[in-house]
């Protein structure tokens, strides 16, 4: 197989000097099964994640997000010991940029800057390149806890500032805030797909093209049902679980609703070659310009050269602006 990585152009995140694919690779199931966020992924055998990471950076993706609460740091070090057997065989594409998180929930400012050695061991001593606050709500305030990033940037911990699931007003106040120490909010991590756009409704998109800060969007196929197969097989969604099965539309209504979505999905793929997912996650990246990149997960080798080649054509601008209609119109 070779090992010519394709040229995918770059974009720049937020307004940092970091250039990323616009899709990277979410390590979310890497978790090893463990933790009460991690639980919701099955334990991937260590083979099959260094396939998957090797596919992914190989096909052209330069960076990975990842969090503590994955596993418990678990993710990060199952994603350290891939790119350390890359390193060794010397490979090319074993230093991407990282990304991840911290988990505040419970916490104060003050774990930010006593857990961040954990962070880095775990990542086998790799810098940081983008550290974000993986929510809201902890027992600090935003000041203090931006305060604490800003810290760790001028001791040289991380390189970048970012957010995660942060509300327009507060991912203002937290730009403005590190404003203050001289630097800029470069991201906000948020759940944004064909089928979840509160982002939209609430002003924080807007907020973001205005301030130059980059959505990083997550769940960008909503949990696999803009890849169309349960809509094509709704055998599959007794097996799920209550809760993600009304998390995720997937109840009669929800599907009624999702159903001209999936059928434009459907002949978009046919016409560029691809599957519905692909053209899902192209319009991602291309209908808000370049101020949206996504971060996927993949579970199987397959799902992560779907990723990729997700990446390698382009929507005109009448069917970029087609799925917008038929998005909204599913989302009545």
């Amino acid at each position: 197989m070779s090992t010519e990585t394709p040229l995918i152009p770059l974009r720049p995140l937020g307004q940092s000097e970091l250039s990323v694919s616009p899709l990277g690779l979410g390590c979310w199931q890497f978790s090893r099964g463990s933790g009460i966020v991690g639980r919701y992924w099955s334990n991937l055998e260590d083979a099959d994640i260094f396939e998957i990471v090797r596919v992914s950076l190989e096909g052209g993706m330069n960076w990975v997000d990842t969090a503590e609460i994955y596993g418990g740091g678990k993710s990060e070090q199952a994603l350290a010991a891939v790119l350390d057997q890359l390193r060794l065989e010397g490979s090319r594409h074993a230093e991407p940029l990282i990304a991840t998180k911290w988990w505040p929930l419970f916490r104060t400012a003050g774990s930010i800057q006593a857990t961040i050695d954990e962070r880095i061991r775990c990542l086998g001593g790799r810098q940081i390149d983008l550290y974000q606050i993986h929510q809201p709500f902890s027992l600090s305030s935003i000041a203090s806890e931006m305060k604490a990033m800003a810290g760790l940037v001028k001791a040289g911990k991380i390189r970048h500032v970012g957010v995660s699931n942060y509300s327009a007003s507060q991912m203002v106040k937290a730009h403005g805030l590190l404003k203050e120490h001289g630097l800029k909010l470069v991201s906000n991590q948020v759940k944004y797909n064909l089928l979840h756009r509160s982002i939209d409704r609430s002003g924080t998109m807007a907020a973001a093209k205005e301030l130059g800060i980059s959505i990083i969007a997550y769940s960008p196929l909503q949990q696999g049902v803009l890849t169309g197969r349960f809509h094509n097989d709704p055998a599959q969604i007794s097996k799920l679980s209550l809760i993600r099965r009304m998390q995720s539309g997937l109840d009669e209504k929800g599907l009624a609703r999702s159903r001209p979505l999936i059928d434009l999905l459907g002949t978009l793929a046919a016409k560029y070659g691809v599957t519905h997912g692909q053209i899902a996650l192209n319009w991602l990246i291309h209908f808000h310009g370049e101020t949206v990149v996504a971060i996927p997960g993949a579970s199987k080798v397959r799902h992560a050269r779907e990723n990729i080649g997700a990446m390698g054509f382009r929507l005109d601008s009448r069917e970029l602006q087609q799925l917008d209609d038929a998005s909204w119109a599913a989302l009545k």
